[in-house]
């Protein structure tokens, strides 16, 4: 594996095991927590992704370093749209949708995450003849100030992740 692989698992083991406490910022951009369930195992899956924020919405991007292949969470949200977000110790339920390159929308949000990730969605999409889609996460409920989960809970069995 690889020193950014390495590195990058080290920093979702960090943001899991501390609740949220250490992640949020750990590597200079701000990331979440996506937990969606996986449409072949039914299992949750949880991926660290850095997010920008849109009006009430995160938007993460589906760049997968921009390989070949999208990621595989991309394929769960695509099968089953509902997720769970966590941005440092808040967590809510929330509805994945799929911006592709031909909405609208998407040079507007393309533009948001690309300067909060410094440019580097611009260098993935240049390695890649697939073009990279966006995730606008819109949250079900509000995130309480005391870090529990919001009234809505997510919206698989294991609701203490």
């Amino acid at each position: 594996m690889s020193f950014t692989g390495t590195f990058l698992r080290f920093h979702q083991f960090l943001y899991e095991r501390t609740d949220g406490r250490v992640g949020h910022r750990l590597i200079g951009v701000p990331s979440l927590i996506l937990r969606t369930t996986g449409r072949r195992s039914g299992k949750t899956r949880v991926a660290v992704l850095t997010y920008g924020s849109d009006a009430g919405s995160h938007v993460v991007v589906a760049s997968n370093g921009g390989q070949d292949q999208p990621p595989a969470w991309l394929h769960n949200v695509e099968a089953k749209p509902a997720v769970a977000v966590q941005i440092g110790r808040r967590r809510a339920a929330a509805t994945a949708r799929i911006v592709n390159a031909g909405d609208a929308e998407y040079p507007r949000l393309w533009r948001l995450v690309n300067q909060v990730n410094h440019g580097r969605y611009d260098a993935y999409q240049r390695n890649t003849m697939r073009h990279i889609a966006l995730v606008v996460l819109t949250p079900d409920g509000s995130y309480p100030p005391d870090g529990t989960i919001a009234s809505a809970t997510p919206r698989w069995s294991d609701a203490n992740p």
